[in-house]
């Protein structure tokens, strides 16, 4: 649940005024655009489902193919591969328009949807969550750019906000049922059921795109992209999975993958991120930074969090369910409070507000891995990050765009969400280092969930600290 507004949400700040929408012409639901309006609604539907009905069911899936050691692996490699797949999907865009690599990127949900649901050990169960991370990152990206191509200039904020809308609904339903179906049939009836329910929208999108779009106009020279960008984000992609897998375990092929991956990482990495990011430069570069730190913060603590209830305090997966529900409305809860009742406030105060609360969320998690606390006292953390993470993320997508020169707004949007990526792959790597060490050592499990959720008060912290340098002038 990286966002539970969904990934149209970016787009929103470029939105012109509700007025400049209207006009005489067809609407959305005409003959000319209903069938495309209908069928990119069903593809935000489903993909906004599927992301918030999944998630919830990996502990589970992970227990029962024995491979709870590697969670780490099949949690962080959806978005290692996502990181690939939004640059795969803008390329092949650029080139062919949106329509291929949108139907493409459905098609291929469908496919690794049935790869998950065969699963028969813990490594295919992370083939089809890489698959399905490659698939989502294009159907991310191409989504906006076949809006663009399909609609007109007074038709596509009405557009992009319907995409928004769309994710409405299963981030209420989606956990819940997907608890409901995993606790009284199988995480196995999960997946095979997404795929049934997405392999009609991915047809008709097909059908619906054909013959539609062509390539963008051509950019001046000079701003053209740089080609390496594809090359550089697959050696991440790839070297992020290869240290998830080495902060499996601590043998000498572990630490051999592990090196390797953080090599990779620490050479390629900064190439995707604006100058000054890792030594926290004034304003983008921080603005970036902080992004990862909020992002991964979250991302591990709804990772962690559901694997330590439900395989050490032997929480059902509907509660699960209710859990990750809850943790959406709280983040758009927050989210809606910051944009209303706190605009006055200056971004970023509001992010160390955000981090702040993060930091005492991360502190209920700790406390819940005691024996003698409450079953469901991690559970309040995951809820209140949510809250946190309401305040922090919109806040430092306000002033990554007042720190954006004019015209290079989406290069700043896009440095956001390859550091939110970068962000959720090294923080949840570095806190699967330390419960596995803490295993390797002799520890109790819920010592090492102690330690790993410990951890985490490192960038939460330093989140609170650096935002002063993140401040818009």
């Amino acid at each position: 649940m990286s966002d539970p507004s969904g990934p149209a949400v970016e787009a929103a700040p470029d939105r012109p005024d509700a007025g400049a929408a209207s006009g005489p012409g067809p609407g959305l639901f005409s003959r000319e655009f209903g069938a495309a309006t209908a069928t990119f609604a069903a593809v935000m539907f489903l993909t906004g489902f599927a992301a918030l009905a999944v998630v919830p069911t990996l502990p589970t899936a992970a227990r029962d193919l024995d491979g709870v050691s590697l969670f780490p692996l099949v949690a962080g490699c959806f978005v290692s591969a996502s990181l690939l797949g939004g640059v795969l999907g803008g390329h092949w865009a650029d080139r062919a328009g949106a329509g291929r690599p949108l139907a493409a990127g459905m098609v291929l949900t469908v496919v690794t949807l049935l790869v998950s649901a065969t699963s028969t050990t813990i490594w295919q169960l992370a083939a089809g969550r890489f698959l399905d991370g490659l698939a989502a990152g294009m159907v991310a990206v191409c989504i906006n750019t076949a809006i663009g191509q399909t609609y007109p200039d007074r038709l596509r904020p009405r557009a992009l906000a319907l995409m928004s809308t769309s994710w409405i609904i299963p981030s209420l339903t989606g956990p819940p049922l997907a608890g409901l179906v995993t606790g009284w049939w199988s995480w196995r009836a999960v997946f095979f059921g997404l795929a049934a329910l997405t392999l009609i929208p991915s047809l008709a999108l097909v059908l619906v795109l054909r013959g539609r779009g062509g390539p963008g106009a051509a950019a001046p020279d000079g701003e053209q992209p740089p080609r390496p960008a594809l090359l550089i984000a697959t050696t991440v992609s790839l070297a992020a999975a290869l240290g998830q897998y080495g902060v499996s375990g601590w043998d000498p092929r572990h630490l051999l993958f592990a090196a390797v991956g953080l090599g990779l990482l620490v050479l390629f990495a900064p190439r995707l991120l604006p100058v000054g990011t890792w030594r926290a430069a004034r304003g983008l570069p921080t603005t970036v930074l902080l992004r990862g730190f909020g992002s991964g913060v979250f991302f591990t603590v709804e990772a962690f969090v559901p694997l330590m209830l439900i395989t050490e305090r032997q929480v059902s997966a509907v509660v699960i369910g209710v859990v990750f529900t809850g943790a959406a409305v709280v983040w758009a809860g927050a989210s809606w409070v910051q944009g209303r009742l706190l605009e006055s406030w200056p971004r970023h105060r509001l992010v160390v507000v955000g981090a702040l609360v993060m930091a005492v969320a991360v502190a209920l998690a700790v406390l819940g891995t005691l024996p003698g606390s409450p079953v469901l006292t991690a559970a309040a953390g995951m809820l209140l990050a949510a809250v946190g993470m309401g305040l922090l993320d919109p806040s430092l997508t306000v002033l990554s765009l007042a720190h954006s020169p004019a015209g290079r707004q989406g290069y700043a949007s896009a440095a956001m969400q390859t550091n939110q990526n970068l962000g959720q792959i090294a923080i949840l790597g570095l806190a699967a280092a330390v419960l596995n060490t803490c295993l390797g050592l002799g520890a109790s499990e819920l010592t090492g969930y102690a330690a790993a959720f410990g951890l985490l008060l490192v960038p939460t912290l330093l989140a609170a600290l650096l935002a002063g340098r993140a401040r818009s002038t």
